[in-house]
């Protein structure tokens, strides 16, 4: 068992705050990886891809919009959005709280499958 306190955070390339739950890293999970992400008030990630994952995000907590391919859709906790694989995506807080949410990679993440956006 991981508790999510003892996990270090860590800024991915598309610039949240990442800490991962579980992975090949730290457990014996081999084919994925959970992680909580936190983009603070005002921050848009970068708009990015990844060539090999495919990603579910599940917001805990905030609120914000979500963009896949460009188009925005506004999310809000209890939300579950499906990312594919090679799909460009990005999340933007727009609101004064923290956006939080879970990040559900198959295969695992890794920073080398994240190719940011032009």
């Amino acid at each position: 068992m991981i508790n999510r306190d003892t996990c270090p955070p860590f800024i991915t390339k598309d610039g949240s705050t990442i800490r991962e739950l579980l992975a090949h890293r730290n457990s014996s999970i081999r084919h994925q990886s959970l992680a909580e992400a936190t983009v603070p008030p005002g921050v848009h990630t970068t708009s990015h891809h990844h060539p090999k994952t495919e990603e579910i995000y599940y917001i805990l907590k905030g609120e914000g919009i979500m963009y896949l391919v460009g188009q925005p859709q506004r999310v809000r906790p209890g939300d579950a959005i499906p990312i594919p694989p090679g799909t460009p995506h990005s999340i933007h807080n727009d609101t004064d709280s923290d956006l939080v949410f879970l990040c559900c990679c198959a295969p695992g993440y890794e920073h080398d499958d994240t190719v940011l956006e032009e």
